[in-house]
């Protein structure tokens, strides 16, 4: 009896052991997150910076995803697409967010440091123009648009507006939300014009076309709202369903890169952004797009395919 009793308390001790080892063997799985990770918790710090067009997005995402992972702390700041991109490039930051391609951005003597980045893509945006509500004009075409951002026409009565002087509100050069109005809004780059007004935060773009009176800037549609008068592109609404169908064609792809592959935390992190929770619940709800949406497809020249 003494035997038998040694034998089961050995079996009832090894089953224990199986029992933690597995449980405790795994990552995190981008179906799980960010939910209570069920293997080893996850612990470490992520610092995030770059586009403030993506960056509404990737903040309520941290905050969620810190919810669940108590010992992750993340951090998110703005400054712009360039400014993430060659941070990350550095080593500087573990993600630069940004809404351009890193190939695109950082050209000539940077090349080397982009082909070590790898690209995380979480979403699609549109940009729209956009103008303080008093300025009468509701749709430009693309020539007008050029001419305004070029200087050509300043004032809005020559668009079918009221009798105002025109105010833009540009972003700075690295800028990618810039990058993608010039691109695919213009068609050209523009130089900076005398008595336009710069800001880099997409934020303080919205609070300064609101207020300033014959102000015209442009904003990623999760910053648009009733204070602005959202301005249709060649009679083109800029809507989601239009980006979706490839009739609205200023958009970009939102990038999320890190230099070489991930670490454990922040691989879980970019993982929990692919989730169906986050694309189809936070993606849709702050007006960005999944990517698997989209009808069509763009490359890092700009062409533009049917899936």
């Amino acid at each position: 009896m003494t035997l038998a009793l040694t034998s089961v308390l050995a079996l009832s001790a090894c089953g224990a052991n199986n029992a933690t080892t597995n449980n405790g063997g795994g990552n995190t799985s981008a179906t799980n997150a960010p939910t209570e990770t069920s293997g080893t918790e996850l612990k470490g710090s992520v610092l995030a910076s770059g586009s403030t067009a993506l960056q509404p997005l990737v903040e309520q995402v941290a905050e969620k995803f810190m919810e669940s992972n108590k010992g992750v702390d993340i951090q998110v700041q703005g400054g712009g697409s360039g400014t993430g991109l060659t941070q990350v490039a550095e080593k500087q930051v573990d993600i630069g967010n940004s809404d351009v391609f890193a190939e695109e951005k950082l050209k000539d003597a940077d090349a080397d440091k982009a082909a070590a980045l790898v690209d995380h893509q979480v979403a699609v945006v549109a940009i729209a123009a956009v103008t303080n509500k008093e300025v009468g004009v509701k749709d430009l075409t693309k020539q007008q648009l050029v001419d305004i951002f070029t200087g050509k026409v300043t004032n809005w009565k020559e668009v079918g507006g009221k009798d105002e002087k025109i105010q833009i509100i540009n972003r700075p050069g690295s800028s990618g939300t810039r990058a993608t109005f010039e691109s695919f809004a213009l068609g050209t780059k523009t130089e900076d014009l005398q008595g336009s007004i710069q800001e880099d935060s997409s934020g303080t773009v919205k609070k300064l076309v609101s207020e300033t009176p014959g102000a015209i800037g442009y904003l990623a549609l999760s910053y648009l709202d009733d204070s602005l008068t959202t301005l249709s592109y060649d009679g083109v609404e800029p809507s989601v369903d239009n980006v979706i169908a490839g009739k609205y064609p200023v958009w970009a792809y939102e990038h999320m890169y890190t230099n070489g592959e991930p670490n454990e935390t922040v691989k879980a992190f970019l993982d929990y952004f692919l989730t169906d929770e986050v694309q189809s619940g936070d993606v849709v709800e702050l007006g960005y797009i999944p990517a698997s949406k989209m009808q069509v497809a763009r490359d890092v020249k700009g062409n533009v395919t049917t899936k």
